[in-house]
């Protein structure tokens, strides 16, 4: 029941995006059309739980033992670094339309404050490893979901009649706040 509960908050009642606030530039910039943001989803998925999974054994192996505690934010951006680098030369091998579309933002996952995000609070949390994986993997799913959303709504809003001054951007800016409005309605779900 805890799991259940761990996805539940993380996905809902704490959804990275928009209860906390992290990781907003992709949000906003990959959710024109569903199928880049399905590919912007699974790639922060997986970027996620690899960065959740080598910086919780740097953290507990390296870093504490070492006392070694302060770099941990930069030791953190580097492994994330370093696996963003990865899936940019996986995708641009393997699936290059969609490499294409994710553009600027799939090097910008390295600067994704979601990912680190979910790496430091980990260790805040004092999580162990295997609550560390399904909470980097609900977090992840979290972050898809609503970019996904998002996109859905974006999409609409092309074939819809809305004023000049308040197409692309604004209407998306608008639309990211009544989400993360009707998110909050969760709050009381779950601590």
């Amino acid at each position: 029941m805890d799991i259940f509960l761990l996805f539940i908050s993380a996905i809902f009642v704490n959804n990275i995006v928009l209860a906390q606030y992290l990781g907003n530039c992709p949000y906003l910039g990959c959710s024109k059309e569903k199928s880049v943001s399905i590919g912007m989803g699974a790639a922060v998925i997986f970027v996620t739980i690899m960065a959740t999974l080598f910086t919780f054994l740097i953290q507990k192996h390296v870093l504490l033992p070492f006392n070694l505690g302060y770099l941990q934010t930069i030791v953190f951006i580097l492994v994330i670094a370093a696996l963003v680098q990865f899936v940019e030369m996986f995708l641009k091998k393997m699936v290059p339309p969609l490499y294409k579309a994710l553009g600027i933002f799939l090097p910008l996952i390295t600067t994704n404050c979601a990912v680190l995000g979910v790496a430091i609070l980990v260790q805040r949390k004092e999580y162990d490893f295997v609550t560390s994986l399904l909470y980097a993997v609900a977090a992840g799913t979290g972050f898809m979901l609503a970019l996904v959303v998002l996109a859905g709504i974006r999409e609409r809003f092309e074939i819809t009649r809305i004023p000049r001054a308040m197409r692309g951007v604004p209407i998306g800016l608008i639309m990211a706040g009544i989400m993360s409005l009707a998110f909050m309605a969760f709050k009381g779900m779950i601590a």
